[in-house]
């Protein structure tokens, strides 16, 4: 099928997709995903609202940080997404593992390495064991 473009979503459908606690609109955001697959379109998850994911299902869900990676991680593999910075967002996924920092700040820490960056200076002293960052 050929592809008819690319169509972006925010973060309030793919939370609504993923935790279902809404049923109306967690169908109409499944809906517009199946649909637009089936129409050839990509749908672009874009940096943004990754850290956001990230945010509304600890804050307002109060999904564990495991239960958040494994999220995204699902997000990554699922061949549907165009996930904006995919390399840096799966570094940032495993470095959050790793170093058991939030994923937010790991994506940061690997997209600006991938813009040049030598360092990310922070003051959060939890980042100061991933290579990407230095305490200032």
């Amino acid at each position: 099928m050929e592809e008819k473009g690319l169509i972006g979503i925010d973060t309030n459908v793919i939370v609504r997709f993923l935790v279902q606690d809404d049923p109306v609109q967690s169908a109409r955001a499944a809906k517009m995903m199946e649909d637009a697959v089936t129409q050839g379109q990509s749908i672009l998850i874009n940096r943004i609202v990754l850290c956001e994911i990230a945010w509304v299902l600890e804050s307002a869900y109060e999904f564990r940080r495991s239960e958040i990676l494994e999220s995204l991680e699902k997000i990554l593999q699922t061949i549907e997404f165009e996930v904006e910075d995919r390399d840096a967002a799966w570094q940032a996924l495993q470095d959050s593992r790793q170093y058991q920092a939030d994923f937010s700040d790991c994506l940061i820490g690997r997209q600006n390495k991938m813009l040049g960056c030598e360092h990310t200076i922070t003051f959060d002293k939890k980042l100061k064991r991933i290579p990407s960052f230095q305490l200032l």
